[in-house]
């Protein structure tokens, strides 16, 4: 090896080690940018991404009748008064038109399509109504998906929906969707 090829490569490994140590040194403290702030509690409760299995949901209840004013007062301008829907999508519904057979279209509702009950909460709580998303109470949201449920025979009249009952309701789609095998 040349003598000036000696000299290139051992200022290279120089220069390289030097610039490691110096940027270990000027890596500011956590909080040095001098803005932010950190997220209180409180307000991070209004995001919440509930599973399958109910992980996640509120504390809050509501029953089938309670659903029923909650949906009057909140839905039914937008999807119906049988839930038929009108400007809002269709609710209710369609069970058995997925997929579409050959000379029919499906229906895709709560009750055809979605497989997981949690999913109507958290829908709900995070998109109703359209006018002003995530302003419902968790009680009326738990009510509201009681109705639903109700209206599309998942459920029964006397049915109570809360963070423990919500994610035992087998829906009729449940077992409709196939691993994607990635």
């Amino acid at each position: 090896m040349f003598i000036t090829t000696k000299y290139i490569l051992a200022a290279g490994a120089l220069a390289l080690c030097s610039s490691a140590v110096v940027a270990q040194k000027a890596a500011p403290a956590a909080g040095a940018y001098g803005f932010g702030a950190a997220v209180p509690a409180t307000e991070l409760d209004q995001f919440f991404s509930p599973l399958p299995d109910g992980r996640g949901l509120p504390p809050g209840s509501g029953t089938v009748a309670q659903g029923e004013k909650v949906y009057a007062q909140q839905c039914v301008a937008c999807h119906g008064v049988n839930l038929e829907g009108g400007l809002g999508d269709r609710l209710v519904g369609g069970r058995g038109s997925l997929p579409a057979s050959a000379g029919t279209t499906h229906v895709k509702t709560v009750e055809s399509y979605w497989p997981y009950a949690t999913t109507i909460f958290d829908y709900v709580k995070r998109a109703m109504p359209f006018t002003s998303p995530n302003s419902m109470a968790n009680d009326d949201v738990y009510a509201v998906t009681a109705y639903i449920l109700f209206k599309a025979n998942i459920v029964g009249a006397d049915a109570i929906m809360n963070q423990d009952t919500l994610a035992k309701v087998a829906m009729p789609n449940r077992n409709g969707f196939q691993p994607a095998g990635r």
